[in-house]
């Protein structure tokens, strides 16, 4: 935590006592951490599945808060680098890790569709999920738009 000092946990936002009401529902657990996630000035999801996929849309929806999606491939090539001594920690590596997701924050951009002629499992395979990008379908232009539906 030294390190991340801006880092919010629902540990850090509640009481134990308040917490406590929750302790025996899982569910309602993950409801608190989702709304924190979607709140936040930033989300930086530690793995990529359902719950970081909608919180991801449901940022986008609101006017593409910064959602930082790890590139872990290039993160494993960075700390490989680390670990053989050819990178140190400091401000070589940070910037690299900055220039790395500097296109992976959360922007605007249309889903990626099925490749053509797939089918099945393939085919969901290669699509990306509606929560996860919900852009153009639940985006509207503007707000007139939006009014007249």
């Amino acid at each position: 935590m030294s390190r991340f000092p801006n880092l919010v946990f629902k540990e850090t936002l509640a009481t134990k006592a308040e917490l406590k009401a929750f302790a025996r529902h899982a569910s309602q657990t993950a409801a608190l951490d989702y709304i924190i996630s979607v709140e936040s000035d930033v989300f930086v999801p530690s793995y990529s599945g359902n719950m970081a996929r909608a919180v991801e849309g449901h940022r986008r929806f609101l006017g593409h808060r910064k959602t930082i999606t790890p590139d872990r491939k290039g993160l494993v090539k960075l700390f490989d680098k680390m670990e053989i001594g050819k990178l140190r920690e400091g401000s070589s590596l940070s910037s690299l890790v900055q220039k790395m997701h500097k296109s992976w924050q959360g922007a605007p951009r249309k889903r990626r569709v099925a490749l053509p002629g797939l089918k099945g499992k393939a085919r969901f395979r290669t699509e990306e999920s509606f929560y996860e990008n919900p852009y153009p379908e639940c985006i509207c232009s503007s707000k007139a738009e939006y009014e007249m539906r």
